[in-house]
C-alpha cells in the first residue's frame, strides 16, 4: 500500500523540525519563532507542496464556517 507522503515530504519535515529544535525556524511575514510541533509541521508540508512533493491537500478549517443554526 501506498505512504501518504512521498520522499520529498519527508525530507523537508525532517529539515524543519531540525530547525525548529535549533530554535531558528521562523514563520511567516510576522518572522516569530515558531515552538509548536504541529506549526512546524505544517510548515514543512506546505514547502513540500510547493516543491511539487506527494502530500495530500491542506484540510478545510471548521472554524471559518458560518452556521446558519446560531442565529
Amino acid at each position: 500500500m501506498a505512504g501518504r507522503y512521498g520522499k520529498k515530504a519527508t525530507e523537508k519535515i525532517d529539515k524543519v523540525m531540525k530547525e525548529m529544535k535549533a530554535g531558528t525556524l521562523k514563520s511567516g511575514k510576522s518572522g516569530t519563532k515558531v515552538t509548536s510541533r504541529r506549526q512546524a509541521i505544517a510548515i514543512g508540508l506546505s514547502e513540500a507542496r510547493a516543491a511539487g512533493g506527494k502530500v495530500p491537500p491542506p484540510k478545510k478549517s471548521s472554524a471559518k464556517r458560518v452556521s446558519s443554526h446560531g442565529r
